[in-house]
């Protein structure tokens, strides 16, 4: 999965939470939007108020989804405990249709988006993952998916493009806010739980970056994308980031760093490697011939 770059890099967030049932734990946890500051909006007109994703409804005993039947608590356990794929999707897919205001929608959007996500399906992925932000806009996994997509197949063409591009941003910041605030499920072990907010931040961080990068404010984007690769503790890091990093370093005028960074991606092994290589020798080159920038 590796190999098709500009998309994907890992799920592990999104498949803990799924798992375990926990995203929902940390939605309806995470401080409302009200109650702290959002981040800084990005060169937008106030009146849209991009970075504020709008407060879930109150709670209403009327409107409160009835007791879920045995069957229906065992089709929400099949959805949860099925490792593949397209079998997860299948049987969300049904759940949804037999079951359309149980309270289980939020765990079945979460499986439908895990399992877009690993069988790249972007439109349906992309359609799954809304649905569950207008239920628990502070679902932060779901919102750091839905960012890095949003930014990673991000196409000017498009007659939504812009829109498209300013949600990867409002995504990814919100993700970022809500993260570190989130307390620990009690499903999850000390170490999944670091290791699910890690995932989040690699893939918030990582889309907020590219999301400054095709917006040309390079400047803006080392620091995210510095984020997402010191949050990155897998074996094998997304090459991704270390790519774009280097590319907005280079942009820059910081040769030195992009050079580190373009060496660091072209170790992993993945379609960017040759391009990383032959970037990280043009920036050690630009670095002996070049006056770089300060840090």
């Amino acid at each position: 999965m590796r190999g098709k770059w500009n998309m994907w890099v890992g799920v592990g967030a999104l498949t803990v939470f799924s798992v375990c049932g926990a995203a929902s734990v940390w939605a309806q946890a995470a401080p409302q939007s009200g109650q702290s500051q959002p981040a800084p909006q990005q060169q937008q007109p106030p009146a849209q108020d991009k970075d504020k994703l709008p407060n879930p409804a109150p709670l209403a005993m009327d409107n409160a989804p009835a007791p879920a039947s045995a069957e229906e608590e065992s089709a929400s356990k099949a959805v949860q405990q099925a490792t593949d794929p397209n079998k997860k999707i299948q049987l969300a897919e049904d759940f949804l249709k037999k079951y359309p205001q149980s309270r289980y929608r939020p765990t079945m959007y979460q499986a439908l988006v895990s399992g877009y996500f690993a069988e790249q399906k972007v439109p349906e992925m992309l359609d799954a993952g809304e649905k569950e932000i207008a239920i628990n806009p502070n679902d932060a996994p779901v919102l750091a998916v839905m960012a890095q997509a949003l930014a990673r197949t991000y196409n000017a063409k498009l007659p939504d493009a812009a829109e498209r591009l300013s949600k990867a941003e409002q995504y990814s910041k919100r993700a970022i806010e809500v993260t570190p605030t989130l307390p620990k499920p009690e499903n999850l072990t000390d170490e999944a739980f670091n290791n699910a907010k890690n995932d989040t931040l690699v893939m918030a961080h990582g889309g907020l970056g590219l999301v400054y990068i095709r917006e040309g404010k390079y400047s803006e984007a080392i620091p995210e994308l510095e984020q997402s690769v010191k949050a990155d503790t897998h074996p094998e890091p997304d090459p991704v980031n270390y790519y774009l990093l280097g590319m907005a370093d280079k942009q820059t005028s910081h040769f030195d760093a992009a050079a580190a960074a373009f060496s660091k991606c072209a170790s992993v092994q993945s379609s960017l490697q040759a391009a990383c290589k032959a970037n990280a020798e043009d920036a050690k080159k630009q670095s002996s011939s070049q006056l770089s920038a300060p840090n």
